[in-house]
């Protein structure tokens, strides 16, 4: 069911629920309005058009009055040194259509509350430790580490300086090994 309706020299389709702006209502917000030049109402198949008005009238109920956003209006004429700027902010009101004709909204449902997001466990394998309890390892790094068979903090303190530059080479991580001591870390979390 819907409506088009008339307020402040425009026209409106709304529907029970519809939030819209309109020109500015000399009504505090959170009262009840009718707007009471309606022009048609369609229920379905069922449409009733106005000469020119129909006597049902559209409830509304007022949420908030405010202005819109500041435009600006610039006149010129060339050659004439002729230049004006203008700033203009609309008024308008925000009302919640409750009812048209004899229908009224339905009370509200409540909206359920967003389900979270699951916790991604850390990159580890089945036997393998936390790989981000060092500092410089992060969760992309550690399934790096993790895809080279690098799962525990004993083999990375048992790493040689041969396959500390091979993990260097293969992941890009341009001395990050030696410069963030991943190896002396890993030897303290082992004892």
């Amino acid at each position: 069911m819907y409506a088009v309706i008339e307020s402040g020299g425009k026209q409106y389709r709304v529907a029970i629920g519809d939030k819209l702006k309109v020109e500015k209502l000399t009504v505090a917000a959170g009262d009840s309005v009718n707007l009471d030049r309606v022009l048609m109402i369609a229920d379905g198949d069922d449409v009733t058009v106005g000469s020119p008005l129909i006597e049902s009238p559209v409830t509304a109920t007022v949420v908030s009055h405010g202005k819109k956003d500041k435009i600006k209006v610039f006149k010129m004429k060339r050659r004439k040194n002729y230049r004006r700027t203008r700033g203009h902010r609309q008024d308008y009101t925000e009302i919640e259509i409750t009812g048209i004709g004899g229908a009224v909204a339905a009370p509200k449902k409540a909206v359920p509350a967003k389900a979270e997001k699951p916790v991604e466990a850390p990159a580890t394998a089945d036997n393998g430790d936390d790989l981000t309890t060092i500092n410089g390892i992060g969760p992309v790094i550690a399934k790096k580490l993790v895809a080279l068979d690098i799962t525990t903090f004993q083999q990375i303190a048992d790493l040689d300086e041969q396959q500390i530059a091979d993990i260097d080479e293969q992941l890009n991580f341009k001395g990050r090994i030696d410069r963030e001591e991943w190896v002396d870390q890993a030897k303290k979390l082992i004892g």
